[in-house]
Order: C-alpha cells, then sequence, then structure tokens
C-alpha cells in the first residue's frame, strides 16, 4: 500500500509541476513566424493594409484598437526602413486578425509542494488574445511572411499598459524581420 500511496503523491507531484509550468508560460509573450523559403525580403520596402476575402468581422476589433495596432505595427515597419503606401503599387500586401480565448488557468498552493501536507486548488478564467500578422507579395500572389503573438491579457488594465505590451509584443513579433538568409 506505501507503494501505491508514493506513486500517487509522485504523479500528483508531476501534474503540480506541469501546471506550474504552464501557469507561468501563459503570462509570456509567444511569438512565432514562418516565411516562404528563398523570397528575396530585401526588394520589399513599400507595404499597404488591406482585407483578405472572408476576413470575419469578429476578427477585425474596433475602429480605436484598429488604429493602435496598425500604429504599432507601422512603428516597427517604419524602424526597418519600410514606407506604408496608399496606392496599388505596394511590395507587400498586409493584414491582421485578433482572436481572444477564454481559458482554465489552475494555481496550486499549500504547505508542502510535493508530498503529503495541507494544499489546494483554485481555478480562474483568463483572457488570452492572439493577433495574426500576414504579409503578401502581390505580384506572387502568395502569403511570403506570417507571424503571431500571443499574451493573457487583462481587460480591465489601464489603456496605457495595454498600449505598452502590444508594441512590446510588436517589435518583439518582427524583430527578426526581414528573416535572414541562410
Amino acid at each position: 500500500m506505501r507503494v501505491q500511496q508514493n506513486g500517487k503523491h509522485l504523479l500528483s507531484a508531476l501534474v503540480v509541476a506541469l501546471l506550474l509550468v504552464t501557469a507561468g508560460t501563459l503570462a509570456a509573450q509567444d511569438v512565432r513566424y514562418n516565411f516562404m523559403p528563398g523570397t528575396d525580403f530585401s526588394k520589399y520596402r513599400t507595404y499597404k493594409w488591406v482585407n483578405v476575402g472572408g476576413d470575419h468581422p469578429d476578427q477585425i476589433p474596433d475602429q480605436i484598437m484598429d488604429a493602435e495596432i496598425k500604429q504599432s505595427v507601422e512603428s516597427q515597419l517604419a524602424s526597418k526602413g519600410m514606407s506604408k503606401v496608399d496606392g496599388d503599387k505596394a511590395d507587400l500586401y498586409i493584414r491582421y486578425q485578433t482572436a481572444v480565448n477564454q481559458e482554465t488557468q489552475w494555481d496550486a498552493w499549500g504547505s508542502r509542494a510535493f508530498g503529503s501536507g495541507m494544499g489546494s486548488w483554485t481555478s480562474s478564467t483568463i483572457s488570452v488574445g492572439t493577433l495574426v500578422l500576414d504579409m503578401y507579395d502581390p505580384g506572387a500572389k502568395q502569403l511570403v511572411w506570417t507571424g503571431s503573438a500571443t499574451k493573457t491579457i487583462d481587460p480591465s488594465a489601464n489603456h496605457e499598459k495595454n498600449i505598452k505590451n502590444l508594441d512590446k509584443a510588436m517589435a518583439k513579433l518582427l524583430k527578426n524581420y526581414p528573416p535572414k538568409h541562410k
């Protein structure tokens, strides 16, 4: 019987450790990107914002947030020598989409983390926001770069903090744009 209890404690300890690691990673910004192999990104100097057919209205926020997202992306692209144009002669077409999902976060606490003792689990619902940024080559008619930034968001946080988080996410997302040739 003692072996089963130790096995249960080991399993419990592993589950707690996994949940704590998972909960810790949700607070950080997670950015990922991918690009079309063999693309010469040095030829892209101008861009234009576009809506791609089928964009769902729920994926585009209100006008104020739309302007803030575009301003954040534009600031990063300007720092890389790119210019926004309004005409049809843009080197790249750019669009974004957003999504906010509700997830359950589990927190464990107690007097002894990995053994017997008093402890408890609590759950809370958190909002996780994702912004996807896509870049299309209009001449080749193909997606050449895509990236996403995901972060736990606090809808009740002050506006300045939300803008600062948005700017950090876009800086992190576009840090390695244009991709280096290998």
